[in-house]
């Protein structure tokens, strides 16, 4: 019989193996320590002993996990490291969207204590800043709750009342009810600690403990003065203005702090960098929900289909019409890109996984040029263009549509917005087989060089899910070619490979 010191030994991935056969199986801690208790009930493990096992916190007897076994139908060898499978050991997220976790086995190196001293280290060494790091932090959150925050709607709303469009005056007057102060500039004053960085604009900041300061510019783009506006009310509700705020610049993807500014180089991982960044999320998120509360601005994107073009009508910019249609619509699986350039990703989204046609951390050399963002940077282009992409993760093919406009920020740089949808989803919802639809979709793109022209029966199973989800642009890109697309070059599924020569 095994000690349970040398259980213990072998156990690093135990926890992790049993929490995910439990979700698997739509257990409960309560249903499986019931389960145990009807087997054996001398060494059948209470509700939170199990929660402790789980965690990582706890070794079970072997008694014990011979019971735990049984229930699972599994041999207790099977629960222990010499036995690892990649599904079992990673974290079950259900239908979440984001992308795959690991397992963070064994969980004594993930302690807080552990954790705290090797990120500045590792942030360090790979010239991460904290503030990068901080947005990774968040945007995984986001992403692991499919960017629904029901705080922060309601929030939203109780001020709102679920009015849209708002006005300018509609905000200015929600401002002044908050007790805000508004004043304008043109130069940032010379006397107040505020930091701008040389090619950036600065739009607007706040100052403790009522004052927001507005660039005039604003004036001249009354998209853009309705967010800030909405941002800075968003800051007043949820913090009631209490301490710093970052400024809000344009012409970049990097936010400076008022007071203290870490250079871009830094790796110092501050407590403050992830504060603001939080407050930056949640400010914006309030904010898109303020200008688009969530009910009237569904049914309005339901009656135009989902048109970028519906910014028109409540006098919002495309970047919020297109960021607030991931957090409205009752499909799941989309994502939405900002980019300004090769290597620039200003904000990313990805609640269906997709993998990033290049990071925030640092600049791709070999991204994949089919991506429609890099297609509409690198071309001179006037509205909106759709697209079909196909892309292989893991060995499995999937279709995404997506649907991208190139604009201009208040510093004249020009930046491309993407919002997109994977379809293998909503296809199988249909009672098609997504999968060999789309296994014969991408063996027509390889044998075409990479496009491909959807063919009639595949045109019919698309139009049917476009008509379902309500969303024009897709029957748009039903009519253009399909791409395949790859995450880097290193993996380019065209024959001959984009980078052979290279």
């Amino acid at each position: 019989m095994k000690t349970k010191k040398s259980l213990s030994r072998q156990s690093h991935f135990l926890g992790t193996k049993i929490r995910n056969l439990r979700k698997r199986n739509g257990l409960t801690l309560e249903d499986l320590s019931a389960r145990c208790v009807k087997l054996e009930p001398e060494y059948a493990p209470s509700v939170s002993y199990l929660s402790m096992i789980e965690r990582g916190k706890r070794v079970p007897s072997e008694e014990m996990l011979v019971v735990i076994a049984k229930v699972f139908q599994k041999s207790s060898q099977w629960f222990l490291d010499d036995a690892p499978e990649a599904n079992d050991i990673t974290p079950d997220k259900g239908n979440r969207g984001g992308i795959k976790g690991m397992a963070l086995e064994p969980s004594f190196l993930f302690s807080n204590e552990i954790l705290q001293i090797a990120i500045p280290e590792m942030l360090s060494q790979t010239g991460t800043s904290g503030r990068q790091f901080a947005h990774l932090l968040i945007r995984a959150h986001q992403e692991h709750h499919q960017n629904h925050f029901p705080d922060l709607e309601r929030a939203a709303e109780e001020v709102g009342l679920k009015k849209m469009p708002l006005y300018v005056d509609d905000l200015m007057e929600i401002s002044k009810s908050r007790g805000l102060k508004i004043n304008w500039f043109t130069r940032l004053p010379e006397a107040e600690n505020v930091t701008d960085a040389s090619n950036k604009v600065v739009t607007s900041y706040f100052q403790p403990p009522r004052t927001v300061y507005l660039n005039k510019i604003l004036k001249n783009n009354i998209t853009r003065l309705k967010y800030e506006l909405a941002v800075h009310i968003g800051h007043n509700v949820l913090h009631n203005s209490d301490g710093e705020k970052s400024i809000m610049v344009a012409g970049d993807q990097t936010q400076y702090d008022i007071q203290k500014e870490q250079p871009p180089s830094s790796s110092q991982l501050d407590a403050q960098d992830i504060l603001h960044a939080w407050r930056d999320f949640e400010c914006s998120f309030f904010a898109t929900a303020l200008l688009c509360p969530k009910v009237p601005f569904r049914q309005l994107l339901d009656r135009e289909g989902y048109e970028i073009t519906v910014c028109k009508k409540i006098e919002v910019s495309e970047a919020v019409v297109m960021r607030r249609m991931t957090a409205v619509s009752a499909y799941p699986h989309w994502h939405y890109f900002d980019a300004y350039a090769q290597g620039k990703l200003k904000a990313v989204y990805r609640g269906n996984g997709i993998p990033l046609p290049w990071g925030n951390m640092r600049v791709v050399r070999d991204p994949c040029q089919h991506w429609s963002v890099f297609r509409m940077l690198n071309q001179a282009s006037q509205g909106t263009a759709a697209q079909f992409s196909i892309l292989n993760e893991n060995g499995i093919a999937k279709i995404y549509c997506c649907e991208s406009v190139k604009v201009k920020d208040l510093n004249s740089i020009s930046h491309v917005l993407c919002t997109g949808i994977e379809l293998n989803p909503a296809i199988s919802a249909q009672g098609h087989d997504a999968t060999a639809l789309v296994n014969e979709l991408q063996k027509l793109c390889v044998e075409n060089g990479g496009t491909s022209k959807i063919p009639p029966k595949i045109k019919k199973v698309l139009n049917s899910v476009a008509r379902i989800l309500n969303i024009n642009w897709i029957s748009r890109g039903i009519e253009q070619e399909a791409q395949l697309i790859c995450a880097r070059g290193a993996v380019c599924p065209r024959i001959p490979s984009c980078y052979s020569n290279q």
